[in-house]
């Protein structure tokens, strides 16, 4: 998002992940999504531990291989190289799962389409009738990970609100959304509605509250 001399407001794409990692407690198991998400694993903070874990059998996933380090073979579920650290484990993918679905998994982030003031995800499709699915471990890793969290750029590249009463795509999950990281702000689900608790830097809460389809209420004003 750009203002009138298209210099960029708010957070970027890294600085989004960024934030999302200062939250992942120390050894947390952590399963990341495609896009943004996935950038989280760069910026963990220096002496905490978080174990990473891929749908497609992995736990121990570490970052990005070097061109000597790369290994076609070795690849998490989005088919991009990774490494793995010392004490990875290898399994069926089955067995990768079961471990969403039994509640091993402490975290996950993962990308939105939509939130709603429930903390609803639509995250897979936008229910068009030539709409390609894509709904992947989502659905798994919503209702069996312990803890998600939403990285998503505030709006749409039409400006249209993401963050809505209801969501209008076909649903990821039900009430699963604990915290929303976006390019404007931090947003926690509450009981009492989406509280806005972090702004980012030359943000401020009316103009993330004209971009977003639901009332927030302001959590850095009752700080």
């Amino acid at each position: 998002m750009t203002n009138s001399n298209t210099s960029p407001i708010g957070w970027s794409r890294e600085q989004m992940a960024q934030r999302c990692a200062q939250d992942i407690e120390d050894g947390s198991y952590v399963n990341l999504g495609i896009g943004i998400p996935e950038k989280v694993a760069q910026y963990v903070p220096e002496g905490r531990e978080v174990i990473y874990h891929t749908e497609n059998g992995l736990l121990g996933m570490g970052t990005a291989p070097s061109e000597e380090q790369l290994d076609p073979d070795l690849i998490n579920a989005g088919k991009k190289p990774v490494t793995a650290i010392p004490g990875a484990s290898y399994f069926h993918h089955g067995d990768s799962f079961a471990m969403i679905r039994g509640n091993h998994i402490d975290v996950c982030v993962l990308g939105a389409m939509q939130v709603s003031a429930q903390g609803d995800l639509a995250n897979w499709s936008t229910g068009a009738a030539d709409a390609i699915p894509a709904v992947g471990g989502a659905m798994d890793l919503v209702a069996g990970v312990k803890t998600i969290y939403i990285i998503t750029q505030h709006t749409t590249k039409n400006g249209d609100a993401k963050i809505l009463p209801e969501c209008t795509f076909p649903l990821t999950g039900q009430g699963v959304v604990s915290r929303i990281y976006s390019d404007l702000a931090v947003i926690d689900v509450t009981s009492d509605g989406l509280m806005l608790i972090e702004l980012a830097p030359g943000v401020t809460f009316d103009y993330v509250q004209a971009r977003t389809g639901v009332a927030l209420i302001n959590g850095i004003s009752q700080a």
